[in-house]
């Protein structure tokens, strides 16, 4: 694809961001947009679309794109980092019952300062910032271990064979 791929997680609907990207998506015809839109209502009139996909073509969606748009759950922030790729956040909102909690902007503040990972404060600004990314090809954001430091497991299995 090596275009975009967006995702709106699997749990709620994010038509913010679909609507956003959308429009993205219709002022750069030339880039492939590919949105996976979820029970969202808002359906997609200038980007593909999908309502969902299985697991291993989303991950070969991630793997396949230049630039990586989804909401600030941990899941897309995860399988980013492991496929190398940058991603541009757009945090749900509780006032605009986009989620019951607005976890997703502390989550946003925590990961939005590491390399690669990026937050965008409003839908404009994700479109500003789709399009200065994909011209920097965008930073891939730093790798991190997939097993904790045998170190630490093994003060964790000393502490518990002592109790």
């Amino acid at each position: 694809m090596s275009g975009i791929f967006v995702s709106v997680g699997s749990m709620m609907p994010f038509d913010r961001l679909v609507a956003a990207m959308d429009a993205w998506a219709a002022a750069n015809p030339a880039v492939p947009v590919l949105i996976q839109i979820g029970k969202g209502s808002h359906e997609p009139r200038h980007a593909k679309w999908v309502r969902t996909l299985p697991l291993a073509d989303y991950r070969a969606q991630v793997a396949d794109c230049a630039l990586f748009v989804a909401h600030c759950g941990m899941g897309s922030i995860i399988t980013a980092i492991q496929a190398g790729k940058p991603i541009l956040m757009l945090p749900r909102l509780q006032a605009l019952g986009e989620h019951n909690t607005d976890h997703q902007l502390a989550t946003a503040r925590h990961v939005g300062i590491r390399p690669g990972l990026h937050v965008a404060a409003d839908a404009d600004d994700l479109q500003a910032r789709a399009s200065a990314l994909l011209g920097n090809a965008g930073q891939a954001p730093a790798p991190i271990a997939t097993h904790a430091d045998p170190a630490f497991t093994a003060r964790i299995r000393a502490f518990i064979e002592a109790a």
